[in-house]
């Protein structure tokens, strides 16, 4: 990130693709419902320490190490966040103030919020769980962009390397003894990773 493309960001009201948070002393919830939205449409940069129209505020200094941490807490908490997310928060010296910001990718898997999904439009996110038109056009645009979200109802346990699980758990172990997915089931790991998903559309699961 270079100062200039920073000041850009920031000369401009929100749009599709950026998000403005205060956050000056912790993670506000509005900023995980975003992240669902960035990972719904486009994606987008989300920069904390801002207020609307863009003007820099900067975070708590103080309080950096433990709005980073529970940031990466909480996208990896299936409860939040489903499928669980790997994003990392950058800090950003800007005019005296210190901004961190993230980007967030486009996924090729519904991300949801707490068990609710959000869409993004330009006037900010929208919560689309209840809209059956909206989810249908969601799921459908993921399926047309992703051709690795395709289900396959007919794969069984048995077609599957479920050995491989175990290493997995040791990979996450060695990252982070207390993560969620080793507590789960093979299946429920899978879902959380959202490698096993039902298709609102048709109700097939695979």
């Amino acid at each position: 990130m270079t100062h200039e493309k920073m000041r850009e960001m920031l000369s401009k009201d929100e749009k599709i693709t950026i998000e403005y948070k205060e956050c000056v002393n912790q993670i506000h919830d509005s900023v995980y419902e975003t992240v669902s939205a960035f990972s719904n449409r486009y994606g987008g940069y989300i920069i904390m320490g801002v207020k609307d129209g863009g003007i820099p505020i900067g975070v708590n200094r103080n309080a950096v190490k433990d709005l980073k941490k529970n940031f990466v807490n909480q996208l990896n908490n299936p409860n939040k966040m489903s499928p669980t997310l790997y994003l990392s928060i950058e800090e950003f010296e800007y005019e005296g103030m210190l901004l961190l910001y993230t980007y967030v990718p486009p996924t090729s898997t519904v991300e949801k919020c707490s068990g609710r999904v959000y869409d993004r439009n330009e006037e900010g996110d929208m919560d689309i769980t209840d809209s059956p038109i909206q989810m249908e056009n969601l799921y459908a645009r993921k399926s047309n962009t992703y051709t690795e979200s395709k289900l396959f109802p007919y794969v069984r346990e048995e077609h599957l390397r479920t050995d491989l699980m175990q290493k997995v758990r040791r990979l996450i172990s060695n990252n982070n003894p207390r993560h969620e997915w080793l507590k789960m089931s093979d299946k429920e790991l899978m879902v959380s990773a959202g490698l096993y998903e039902t298709d609102f559309v048709t109700g097939e699961q695979g």
